[in-house]
């Protein structure tokens, strides 16, 4: 409940708060079978958080575009392949991926149509499991999923097919260990992102 009010915005939360966060990340993709990894705190962030400041890239964008939000930030290609990796848990509302039910060759023809079942009320939203595999483990499923053409996402079923970071997909289907490895690691990265110094910022 709390990440949705900070998604839409209604919830006015002291920055102190986001230690805690971070920190409950951390432990979640650990209770989820991923790895531990130690999160720095003591940064310096920003006194207010204002969900129309945040520029994450749609279901609907391409790699390269992705990327470009990704770039920006001081991240590489393969550490956004592993960070969409994080799609490993977690579920997608229809709306968020309906068009690709109707004729997308990318989409397995099995999973398109039991998932046309599933979205087929048009008063409702329902979810799907992101990973269609093993949707409640940080594991490397979800690149073994995508190689099967079972991605729900646009971005993420594009990640096996563009060149630039098929390679990557391919690696980590194969590299479980390497996979959770990398995930600590661009965690940890991204967690540095924006650091304030100074007066510019509130230490957590």
């Amino acid at each position: 409940m709390m990440v949705r009010k900070l998604i839409d915005g209604t919830l006015s939360i002291d920055i102190k708060e986001f230690k805690r966060v971070i920190v409950a990340t951390r432990d979640a993709v650990v209770l989820s079978g991923g790895p531990n990894y130690t999160v720095p705190t003591g940064r310096g962030d920003g006194l207010i958080s204002r969900a129309g400041d945040v520029n994450l890239p749609g279901p609907q964008v391409d790699v390269s575009q992705a990327f470009q939000i990704f770039r920006a930030k001081g991240l590489t290609l393969e550490e956004m392949v592993i960070l969409l990796g994080a799609h490993t848990v977690g579920v997608a509302h229809c709306s968020f991926f309906s068009e690709r039910l109707q004729n997308d060759p990318s989409m397995d023809a099995n999973l398109a149509a039991r998932l046309r079942n599933v979205c087929a009320n048009p008063n409702t939203d329902p979810t799907v499991l992101l990973d269609q595999g093993t949707g409640f483990v940080v594991d490397n499923e979800f690149y073994k999923q995508l190689l099967l053409k079972r991605g729900i996402m646009h971005i993420d079923q594009q990640l096996a097919i563009d060149r630039s970071t098929s390679g990557f997909v391919s690696r980590f289907a194969r590299d479980g260990n390497g996979f959770k490895m990398s995930f600590g690691n661009a965690m940890v990265k991204m967690g540095s992102i924006g650091v304030l110094v100074g007066n510019d910022g509130e230490n957590l």
